[in-house]
């Protein structure tokens, strides 16, 4: 590789992201939420900007991936700069500019927030699905992908009504958390602020 190609993981992340992949998301956000939430809380002194700024950031990466080039650094590098570019942003608007506009960038704002959290459930969810054991996952497929019932399910799976069931049961209890938020506490080892 050459010595100023971009490590494999930035370039097959660029990929996933330019073809709207919301798991692409959902690994970026968890390994650099941590990083850009204290990048702006740094910069900022402000919990609930530093949460706006790392949604926008996020946001931004979402809509925009082909923005990232490589010949310039690593994707956490260039995650770190939008960041900076967004708070000091956020620095400027708040010594000056009018209530329309921040009331407008406020509209933007959720939008992206919403857009975010819908992506970032949906590549848990595919996440969630692609980690469960394959008993689970074979039910939830008969059961709402091909539309068959729990008693059809059971005949194609090979298996009791009962058993049929809890698959589903279990699937859907596992699927159920991909709308929640995981907490700092709860990121995978190796993602998040380094010490």
């Amino acid at each position: 590789m050459a010595k100023d190609a971009p490590p494999r993981w930035d370039r097959r992340m660029q990929q996933r992201l330019a073809r709207g992949e919301a798991a692409a998301l959902g690994e970026l956000y968890d390994r650099f939420a941590a990083l850009v939430h204290s990048q702006a809380h740094r910069m900022l002194d402000d919990e609930d900007a530093a949460d706006q700024v790392t949604r926008e950031v996020f946001g931004y990466v979402w809509e925009n991936p082909e923005a990232y080039d490589p010949k310039h650094g690593p994707m956490r590098s260039w995650v770190a700069r939008l960041t900076h570019r967004q708070a000091v942003r956020r620095l400027r608007g708040a010594h000056g500019e009018a209530e329309g506009a921040e009331a407008k960038a406020e509209a933007w704002s959720e939008e992206l927030e919403h857009r975010v959290l819908k992506a970032t459930a949906a590549a848990r969810a595919d996440y969630i699905v692609a980690s469960m054991p394959a008993p689970l996952r074979a039910a939830l497929e008969l059961a709402y992908v091909q539309r068959r019932d729990y008693r059809q399910a059971a005949s194609d799976l090979g298996v009791t009504g009962d058993e049929a069931r809890r698959r589903l049961r279990l699937g859907l209890q596992l699927l159920s958390t991909a709308n929640t938020r995981p907490s700092a506490d709860s990121a995978p080892p190796g993602y998040g602020p380094t010490p």
